[in-house]
């Protein structure tokens, strides 16, 4: 019997498990995932992880629970050979352990590109797993109670400063939602005023969403400067020390909490531990059917998908270009990657990739989105619907479909729950302390995090 080792269990890991799990005949093959995470986050749902609209272990699908047949393997690859056909494996606890193979799926993702800003590793957190954005609304939950309690400052201010780098999706939608969150919580707080808050977004380039065409970029611009957020276009983030962010522009200021979604990179295991073909970004060299080469030269029982591969676009009429890295994308590359490996099993020939974009979506923050299918824009509350309806139908697994709408009916009547459990940075700090009064505040949480997991 034959083994099918999937690197990576995200979009396009996951769908390519759950779908030979599907097509594959009992016996025909034994599939294995290696991931680090004993889950696939929804990514689309992380902005409103960060706004408390969606309860954080509803972005995670569990591999376990839905990968039923699936031999899964709890830890990193840290080596691909595949001319000898095995990956290294790295536990988080235990030694290195090589797993043999017949065919190699991989599908390990794209991780946050960081750039050399002073600062940046030491103040920032990223945006792309559930700790991150459970992270990031704690410390913002967390950053008004500490305000509440200090007369008007420096220090004060800064607690209630946000900035976000990166103007692409995440960093626009979680923009959106947090700052709808923030301006909703400033009402429980009868010492701080709506006008102290402030939100500054920072794109290096002259627009935000690039997905998006001019005209519904700058309505999104206006938008969020109408509600009260701060976007700089056109602006480098030069330095974020201590949490002092500095742009090229000249504009300064404190920020209590700085969230890097300036882009993603390929994953340092595909361009620099691996004997597969990579393109000049790093990605692993793609042919349309998904399979690992070119036509030219392929690679044998050897296949890719999802952000950290360069897949021929051959919806655009435009040679050499690749699909967009976005979940789209993953996620029909991962159900056809499981019929073309079945396909080819079984002696038939594979299906090239080919998809035409549904459109792009987006949440701005509670009651707010836009939307655009060519020339067909929609925004504002129509758009914000549509966002939640799409989300709710593509996410994985009617459990999770039932869970996520559940929380929003229940939202509709109670509001969204703003209690912090940054605390959880830090569970031993109450039976340390046996209830006497600290000297001195615990870290952050998002100081905590930053550089490490995510």
């Amino acid at each position: 019997m034959r083994t099918i080792l999937v690197v990576g269990g995200g979009y396009a890991g996951f769908y390519t498990a759950w779908g030979l799990e599907k097509k594959l005949r009992r016996g025909e093959a034994r599939v294995i995932v290696v991931d680090p995470r004993p889950y696939m986050t929804y990514q689309p749902f992380l902005p409103e992880v960060v706004a408390g609209s969606v309860e954080a272990r509803h972005a995670a699908v569990s591999l376990r629970r839905h990968l039923r047949t699936t031999e899964l393997v709890n830890g990193s690859v840290a080596k691909i050979d595949h001319a000898h056909r095995t990956v290294v494996v790295r536990p988080a606890v235990g030694e290195e352990f090589e797993i043999p193979y017949d065919i190699l799926v991989v599908t390990a993702g794209a991780v946050t590109r960081k750039l050399a800003i002073p600062g940046v590793a030491e103040s920032a957190i990223g945006m792309k797993h559930v700790e991150e954005a459970v992270a990031i609304r704690d410390r913002l939950l967390t950053a008004f109670d500490q305000a509440a309690v200090l007369p008007p400052s420096a220090a004060r201010r800064r607690l209630l400063t946000v900035t976000f780098v990166g103007g692409g999706f995440s960093g626009v939608e979680g923009f959106g939602e947090l700052l709808s969150l923030a301006q909703s919580l400033v009402k429980k707080y009868p010492a701080l005023s709506a006008d102290e808050l402030q939100f500054h977004l920072v794109e290096a380039r002259d627009r935000i969403l690039p997905e998006v065409t001019d005209e519904p970029g700058r309505w999104v611009v206006s938008h969020l400067r109408r509600r009260g957020g701060n976007v700089h276009l056109n602006a480098q983030l030069r330095s974020a020390v201590d949490g002092h962010v500095v742009l090229s522009t000249g504009e300064e200021w404190d920020s209590e909490l700085i969230v890097w979604t300036a882009g993603n990179g390929a994953n340092p295991l595909v361009h620099n531990h691996t004997d597969l073909p990579i393109d000049a970004r790093g990605q692993v060299t793609v042919r349309a059917d998904l399979r690992i080469g070119t036509d030219e030269a392929p690679v044998a029982d050897a296949w890719a998908a999802g952000d950290d591969a360069a897949v021929p676009d051959l919806a655009i009429n435009q040679p050499g270009t690749a699909t967009v890295p976005n979940a789209q994308h993953a996620v029909r590359q991962g159900r056809l990657l499981a019929k073309n490996i079945v396909a080819v099993l079984r002696g038939r020939e594979p299906k090239p990739y080919v998809h035409h974009s549904l459109g792009t979506v987006a949440t701005l923050g509670l009651g707010r989105g836009i939307f655009q299918w060519h020339r067909i824009v929609i925004k504002g509350f129509p758009a914000w619907l549509m966002h939640r309806g799409y989300h709710v139908l593509a996410v994985p697994t009617w459990e999770r479909k039932i869970r996520v709408a559940a929380v929003w009916a229940t939202a509709l009547f109670f509001g969204r729950d703003i209690v912090s459990l940054a605390s959880v940075q830090h569970p031993r700090q109450a039976f340390e302390t046996g209830g006497e009064v600290a000297t001195s505040s615990p870290p952050s949480p998002d100081r905590t995090l930053a550089g490490g997991r995510g």
